[in-house]
This record gives structure tokens, sequence and C-alpha cells, in this order.
């Protein structure tokens, strides 16, 4: 029998419990490897570049970036398929797994590393993973405030600032509200087994629960949202897929909203900003004017969320859904 496959992460990476999550769902033997000093010599052998997840397949290929390695697997073990059939629904899963990845993130990233309890909370976390068992008092202080002074700097990074920061704070107390009436109704969010768009979604709102200001708003805000992030750490298929004309009255609010109104003229703007190998960029969101130092890497996730937009064979009932929502016009362009 081969070798299962290995999934180098960390609980504190959504990404890396996006895959994990994937993982148990389609019931694929795997290890769940902590990235730490012991598991570093079998990392770097496999690893191209310096993020998690890493998977290791059996026959020892090292598949790296959360997105990639989901359709990779999906491609293999297509059973059960993580995909709705109705074309409106599965193409909205695929856009709400990107927006998960990348708008997703800033939620996360900010409140995390934001306010000073959530620091010291995760810094302390990130400590025990790198330290050994018996490291004493005072060398896990030293790492947390090492871990502390080197992540609050990063805040830059998803376009936390003081400007945007009151933006990315509504637009997840909104986004909590929109799938907390959602999820009133359907244990996941495309009916009753999980589709690709929970994945990307619930890595960063796992992730966000976990740290104690996010934490706080979910748990007393949102307990049918709540319910859905401990579901999905062991997600399993209760039922079918529904189809987008009953999920369009709850689901569709979130995509104008979040998806329409903040993330996609974002996107647009971030990869404009790149194109143009400008240092940073701003743009008139639903929220205000949004500024910020360009991602170079999710201008390459949007020509592939574009890609996988055209794929879709028939667009007929597509294309009035996304572009009510706002989208339509960004996954048409070159």
């Amino acid at each position: 029998m081969p070798a299962p496959y290995r999934i180098f992460g960390a609980e504190l990476s959504p990404y890396s419990v996006k895959v994990r999550s994937y993982f148990r769902y389609k019931d694929i033997p795997h290890q769940w490897v902590l990235r730490n000093a012991e598991a570093e010599p079998e990392y770097k052998k496999h690893a191209r570049i310096p993020i998690i997840p890493l998977v290791v397949t059996p026959d020892e290929q090292g598949l790296q970036d959360s997105t990639p390695i989901l359709d990779r697997i999906e491609a293999e073990h297509p059973e059960p398929s993580v995909h709705p059939g109705d074309p409106v629904a599965g193409f909205v899963s695929t856009l709400l797994e990107e927006f998960g990845d990348e708008w997703g993130n800033k939620w996360m990233f900010h409140y995390r590393w934001a306010r000073e309890v959530d620091q010291v909370a995760s810094a302390g976390r990130i400590a025990r993973n790198m330290l050994p068992a018996d490291a004493g008092e005072d060398q896990h202080a030293g790492v947390v405030q090492m871990v502390c002074k080197r992540m609050v700097d990063r805040v830059w990074f998803v376009g936390s600032n003081e400007v945007t920061a009151p933006q990315i704070e509504t637009s997840f107390r909104d986004a909590v509200a929109l799938l907390e009436a959602h999820l009133a109704e359907r244990p996941y969010l495309f009916g009753a087994r999980p589709a690709y768009g929970d994945f990307g979604l619930w890595g960063q709102l796992y992730n966000a629960w976990t740290d104690p200001t996010p934490c706080n708003w979910i748990e007393a805000k949102a307990p049918n949202l709540l319910a859905w992030i401990h579901r999905m750490t062991w997600p399993r298929a209760e039922g079918d897929f529904e189809s987008w004309g009953s999920l369009e009255p709850t689901l569709m609010p979130f995509l104008e909203q979040q998806v329409g109104g903040l993330f996609m003229p974002w996107t647009l703007a971030n990869a404009a900003c790149v194109a143009a190998g400008e240092e940073e960029f701003s743009v008139e969101l639903a929220s205000g004017l949004w500024t910020q130092k360009p991602q170079k890497y999710h201008a390459k996730s949007l020509a592939t969320l574009r890609a996988k937009y055209q794929a879709v064979s028939d667009k007929s009932a597509l294309d009035p859904i996304l572009e009510r929502a706002g989208c339509l016009d960004g996954l048409r362009s070159a």
C-alpha cells in the first residue's frame, strides 16, 4: 500500500487547515506534519518556495499553494465532488474560494496583528510550535517578542493601515452577519455538503475564530456560523448541493456587498498596479477609498479565476447573476 500523503502545515496557517479539511472530507489517507525545526529537513527537500502548506504525494512529489493543491487532488479523487453541478452555484463556489483566499485573508491577518491582545495570543501559540517542549519561560517570552515585532510590521502586506483598518473590520462584521443568515438554512454554504467555496472561506474564518477579538464577535453574534466553523474541521456530506434558486435569497447579498462591492474592484486595481510596475495603488470601494502596496501573487490568481470563468460552457444563467453582483466585467477582462 502506498504511503499516505503528508501535509506540512501549521494550525495558525489558514491555507494549511483549508487543505487538511479538504483531505479529511475526501477521506484521503494523510499525515499532518507540523512544520517546525524537527520537520524542516524533509520540508526543505520537497518545497520549492518557503510557504505552507506543502503536500508531499505518495510518490514524493511536492505540491504547494492551496488552490492548485485542491484542483490537483480533485482531479485525481473526484468523489465526493466539491463542485455543485448547478452551473451558477458551481462558479459562485469557485468565486468564493478565491474571495476567501484573498479578501478573507485580510480579515484574519489584520485582526491577528492589529491589537496587543491578539498579537500576544497568536505569537504565544507560534512560539510554542517553534520551541522544544522543555523550553523555559524566558526563552518563550523572547520568541513571542520576536514574532510580534516581525508580524506586526507586515500588516501592510494585506493592505491593513490606518485608513483601511476600519474598512477591513466593517467588512468582517458585515460578512459574519450575512453568512449567519445564510447558514441558518443549511449546514454548508451550498447545501448539505461542503463545496470548494466552503474550504476557501473556512480557512480564514476558522483562524480568525482562534484569535481573541474576532472570536468574541463570532461567538456573540453568529451561532450558525460558529457551528459551521466547527463542522468544517471534519466536514461530511449530509445530503446534496442546492440549486442556485434556493441559495440566491441569502447568498446573493453576500456576493453583492462583499465580492462585487469590495473584492472585485480591489483585485482589478491590484492587477493593474502590478502590470504597471507601480509601488502603490488607490481604488474607490463601496466602503471608501482604499490604498495599499500591490500583492503580486494575487494578480496571478485573478488570471486563474478568469480562466475558470471562461471554462464555463454555458454562461446564460451565470452572467446575469455575476452582472448583478458587480463581478461580470472584471471576470471578462483580459
